[in-house]
């Protein structure tokens, strides 16, 4: 069976799986699966637990053993197995087929690891947790549906945000999912009842946003200029290397290039399909490519210090031109 985060709670209720794998890298939404998955097991009689750090290869013999090891004094148990990397390996997938085929119906088995890639998810340990129990892929909340996934908290709290004031906190928490909810548990705090605004909410919300150089490419791509720089700065206070940076923008730019020239449909099957690449094609055919192409090139040689100039400077002004917004000429600089 395959879960998500809106139907775990309805499946709980209806029975306990004999096996749950949470797979995901938003810490707030796996914590919260697995604390819902605990409690069930808890009011089913399962009051022991046993945890396993898994990081060697050894160490599923021990997570073998403990699974047989009957308790003293007969208690049900959930057995949580923690795998950061996400890479159980081949002995690793072998006990896990081996634990959920041989498990009795007095051990629950929670499995908490990272995002899983595609070749993974159709592993066989994979496949094993999803037949024989649950799988729950949680996926992080993308900036679009971030205000209404706010929405749906802050009412569950008790608190009455406006969509202004939503929309701010959503800007400042993006990618930290974490962050935000505790910006809703500050509020209920400060703001206990009553309508909350925009300026209750600037006055009590930090700027938590996280980012990654994805998001960059693509809100640069969509022509979202604001986010864009918003994101540039985030990554330049975050220390992330200009060079990745660079290379999201210089990515998109490319992507974008190869989807507007006149290909058979079937040398262009590869590409990507996004909201920011349709987005990207609508001002396509009035973009400088040429100098958006140069002022690639002038960041990354100021990058390698054969320019003067601020690469995150010249890469705001390339963000403004991917958007179709003049910005300022070319100068000259030696090389």
């Amino acid at each position: 069976m395959k879960l998500n985060a809106d139907n775990l709670c309805a499946s709980l209720e209806q029975g306990l799986r004999p096996a749950y794998l949470l797979s995901g890298d938003e810490p707030l939404l796996v914590s919260e699966a697995a604390d819902a998955i605990r409690t069930a097991a808890r009011a089913q009689g399962f009051e022991e637990r046993d945890v396993y750090f898994i990081e060697r290869a050894s160490d599923w013999s021990d997570v073998l053993a403990g699974a047989n090891n009957l308790s003293l004094f007969g208690a049900r148990k959930l057995l949580e197995l923690r795998l950061p990397s996400a890479k159980p390996g081949v002995a690793g997938s072998k006990a896990i087929v081996q634990l959920l085929e041989q498990q009795d119906r007095d051990t629950v088995v929670l499995m908490l690891t990272g995002k899983l890639d595609r070749d993974t998810q159709n592993s066989a340990w994979v496949r094993a947790f999803a037949t024989r129990g649950a799988w729950l892929p949680l996926w992080p909340v993308d900036a679009a549906r971030l205000p209404a996934w706010l929405g749906t908290r802050a009412r569950r709290a008790g608190l009455d945000l406006s969509r202004e004031a939503l929309a701010f906190i959503a800007e400042r928490c993006e990618g930290n999912l974490l962050a935000a909810q505790q910006e809703l548990d500050k509020l209920r705090l400060l703001v206990p009842t009553g309508h909350i605004g925009l300026a209750a909410v600037q006055a009590a919300v930090a700027d938590s946003a996280r980012y990654d150089v994805y998001q960059l490419g693509e809100a640069a791509l969509a022509g979202d200029v604001a986010r864009a720089l918003r994101i540039l700065a985030g990554l330049r206070g975050e220390g992330v290397e200009p060079t990745l940076a660079l290379w999201s923008l210089a990515r998109e730019i490319r992507n974008l290039w190869n989807a507007v020239q006149p290909q058979a449909p079937s040398q262009r099957a590869w590409q990507r399909s996004s909201a920011a690449l349709e987005q990207g094609k609508r001002r396509a055919h009035k973009l400088p490519y040429p100098l958006l192409a140069e002022r690639a090139a002038r960041t990354d040689r100021m990058i390698k210090g054969l320019m003067p100039g601020d690469a995150w400077d010249e890469m705001a002004l390339l963000i403004s031109e991917l958007a179709g917004i003049r910005a300022l000429p070319l100068v000259a600089a030696w090389r």
